[in-house]
């Protein structure tokens, strides 16, 4: 049976008191955190800058999944790997020289992984998907997580289940991460489709009226849905 990553957004945690939010993370057994890098160009909010994960990396041992949303990559790079992360994925969209980026990366011995917005072709990875371990599909336009109206993409499943079956036919392993309105509601969905990484956020992990220790139980049955 295929793992799933729980990878809960950092951005949707209570801003004002991140060390208790993270131990919150932690005892309920989550492995990971997943934290938004955006430099206020490429998208309209900046809810982290790279002084708070610096901050955030004295005071945990989780892994820290990176994305970097900016119109400048290089410099978010560098720094990011300065500070210990993990695992980087930047946009696509925004780089001129993604091979470069990938190598940069690698050669620091962290993962690595290409982000796409929701309209971005899969044609894109045509080179390049045996050199990333992860592939970011975006559910919804990034940065406007904050919008209500933002509603998920209506090709949302397809394009995963594209994806899925690209990397199956090439025999790799890379794996799949969603982002974007992933609730509850569509959880079984996306997994049934082939995602293996959820980034969670307030429809999902982070819903209110229920404790952390809730949500992660009906997001586990949600998973186990989708795997069945």
């Amino acid at each position: 049976m295929r793992t799933i990553t729980l990878s809960p957004s950092v951005m949707c945690m209570d801003l004002t008191n991140l060390e208790k939010s993270i131990r919150e993370i932690e005892k309920i057994g989550i492995d990971t955190l997943h934290i938004d890098i955006i430099d206020g160009a490429f998208s309209p909010s900046m809810p982290l800058g790279i002084d708070t994960v610096k901050k955030l990396r004295r005071i945990t041992d989780l892994p820290f999944d990176v994305h970097i949303m900016s119109l400048n990559n290089e410099y978010f790079i560098n720094e990011l790997l300065d500070i210990g992360v993990q695992h980087i994925t930047f946009h696509y969209e925004t780089s001129l020289h993604v091979d470069r980026y990938i190598n940069l990366i690698k050669q620091r011995g962290t993962t690595v992984g290409v982000a796409l917005n929701p309209a971005t072709s899969l044609s894109t990875l045509d080179y390049i998907l045996p050199q990333v371990d992860l592939i970011m599909l975006m559910l919804i336009n990034p940065g406007f997580a904050t919008n209500a109206n933002e509603k998920q993409v209506p090709y949302a499943k397809q394009k995963v289940e594209d994806l899925h079956n690209l990397i199956k036919q090439r025999e790799l392993t890379t794996k799949i991460q969603v982002d974007g309105r992933v609730s509850l509601d569509t959880v079984p969905m996306l997994v049934k489709a082939g995602a293996d990484n959820l980034v969670l956020g307030s429809t999902s992990l982070f819903m209110k009226n229920n404790t952390l220790s809730e949500n992660k139980k009906i997001l586990d049955e949600a998973i186990m849905k989708g795997l069945k």
